[in-house]
């Protein structure tokens, strides 16, 4: 190395690329990490550069009078292989590292191959030429480090620009395959529980989420459904990722567009499949949507949101960090041009909500929903009068068409969660609905109303055994009549509560394996019947 080191010092050209490597590792806009043999990784900063120099006069700190000042003018004339920083700075002080070298003498190599491609060898002097192979046999081993990564990289890049799907739009998925069975329970409601086969489902989603300024979101999911909850003869226990009609047609589940107006507000149209927590929070952290968390419906979230479904509009105001406003209107047939339907005729639900966070650990959401043909779909079959009294009215008129009561709701909650610590969440609510009729099926039915109350404390355990894991407790009771006066809809004498516990593990970040048990005391809030318990096994596969 030494000698090699003198063989240098005799030779303008060669000072000259030495000089050229202080500017050529260093130029570039983004920091590279060279990993050495020994596994250590030099920092080479590379702070952006200038265009490239054609005159020594362009750096400001070389001088006429410094030693390499007629190597470097030599470099810059004959090479072309000299770059600075965007100040007009040289630096050709800074000491440097055999890999910062490398890469300016792979550099120069570079560009002296392409003098020589364009038949302007001429330029390249029989002593450069033999210097640089030299120097190109002693850092052999860096130069192939440095060449070997530069591969990889434009490999990469090559590899990037084939698969990418566009510019604008993001691609992303999941799918929920459950296992589930009824472990316990014969008979509710004095008829035999016949779902107690163990099934295998699956829900499959492709979700493109778009943004066409970085602040918006187009957002479209297409989705199939097969998975089949069981039927226990009441609404309770059913589960959050269950489909309706068991079938594997491709639908689009979702479509919506959210913007911003103004700095705090937030406005988001609904297209189809929309639901409360689109544009409020539901509190709770166990709301996974049935990809994680809760297994349930009820443990998912307070059922007054349920009767949020459907198309229309919704907008969320910040007035603070700690202080949030919430407004929405939903219509479930609002595609619908018949008698009845659409936009503003047809089962809506208008929400409002007040969502406040006295600290970073305790946020509280104040809610109320007026409805119109819109139920809470869990607890009790009489918690669910419009169904209930439907199914009254046909079979007291024999008819064999379902009879249509319709009815109006007003519904108020109080949702909470409190992170005691980061491993401990207290949360719960309580939700009220007043739900009367709008008709008596021509006088086959009473006039009258029923107050229908739910309320679930909920202990949730985040990181448990792993970061990523959420294990979850859910304590509740799921809605019950409390008073009816409609004769044809009784009051749920009795209490059925709702025990659910699940144990979500993190296999990988694509991956999660969910056990869980719902176990139901007096389905249908009544004593009379068995009590359930349902099993579930959930994975979910995200990308």
């Amino acid at each position: 190395m030494r000698k090699l080191w003198t063989h240098m010092l005799v030779s303008p050209a060669v000072c000259s690329a030495i000089l050229c490597v202080a500017a050529t590792a260093i130029a570039g806009e983004t920091p590279i990490i060279v990993t050495t043999p020994e596994n250590k990784a030099d920092n080479i900063t590379q702070q952006g550069v200038m265009a490239q120099v054609t005159s020594v006069s362009q750096l400001s700190d070389v001088q006429p009078t410094d030693w390499a000042f007629q190597a470097l003018q030599s470099l810059v004339e004959r090479y072309g292989c000299i770059a600075g920083y965007p100040n007009g700075t040289y630096r050709g002080n800074r000491a440097l590292t055999r890999y910062e070298f490398a890469a300016g003498l792979n550099a120069c190599l570079d560009r002296v191959n392409e003098i020589i491609a364009t038949a302007t060898a001429d330029l390249v002097t029989k002593p450069d030429l033999g210097t640089l192979q030299k120097l190109q046999e002693e850092f052999s081993a860096e130069l192939a480090t440095l060449r070997g990564r530069v591969d990889a990289v434009e490999a990469k890049t090559a590899q990037l620009e084939a698969n990418q799907f566009s510019t604008t739009t993001k691609l992303q998925g999941e799918v929920v395959a459950v296992v589930s069975d009824v472990f316990s329970g014969d008979r509710v409601n004095n008829a035999e529980i016949t779902d107690k086969n163990t099934t295998l489902g699956a829900r499959a989603r492709i979700e493109f989420v778009t943004s066409f300024t970085g602040k918006d979101t187009l957002f479209t999911r297409i989705q199939t459904n097969n998975i089949l909850g069981p039927d226990i003869g009441t609404p309770e226990g059913g589960l959050a990722f269950a489909g309706e009609t068991g079938t594997t047609n491709a639908e689009i589940d979702a479509l919506y567009y959210q913007f911003p107006l103004g700095e705090k507000t937030q406005v988001i149209a609904i297209a189809n499949a929309g639901a409360a927590d689109d544009f409020t929070d539901t509190v709770n952290i166990f709301d996974g949507d049935g990809g994680s968390g809760a297994l349930s419906n009820f443990g998912t979230r307070n059922p007054i949101y349920y009767q949020m479904d459907g198309a229309g509009l919704g907008i969320t105001h910040e007035f603070s960090d700690r202080l949030a406003l919430s407004l929405g209107y939903l219509a479930n047939s609002a595609n619908d041009p018949s008698a009845n339907n659409g936009l503003f005729s047809g089962g809506y639900g208008a929400l409002a909500q007040l969502t406040v966070k006295p600290s970073d650990r305790f946020t509280v959401g104040l809610t109320y929903i007026n409805a119109y043909n819109q139920e809470l779909g869990t607890g009790s079959n009489a918690a669910n009068p419009r169904t209930f009294l439907g199914r009254v009215a046909q079979d007291l008129t024999a008819s064999e068409e379902p009879v249509d009561v319709p009815f109006s709701s007003n519904s108020y909650g109080l949702q909470a969660s409190l992170a005691l610590s980061d491993k401990f969440v207290l949360g719960g609510w309580v939700g009220y609905t007043n739900a009367r009729n709008l008709s008596t099926a021509d006088g086959v039915v009473s006039r009258g109303k029923v107050d229908i109350w739910n309320y679930a404390v909920t202990l949730g355990f985040p990181d448990l055994g792993k970061k990523g894991n959420l294990a979850g407790i859910i304590l509740g009771v799921e809605p019950k009549v409390t008073s009816s006066s409609i004769s044809e809809i009784p009051r749920d004498r009795d209490t059925s509560y709702h025990i659910e516990a699940f144990y979500q593990y993190k296999v990988t970040d694509n991956i999660t394996i969910t056990p869980g048990i719902i176990w139901l005391t007096a389905p249908d809030h009544n004593t009379n019947n068995d009590d359930v318990v349902i099993g579930a096994l959930r994975t979910t596969f995200s990308f």
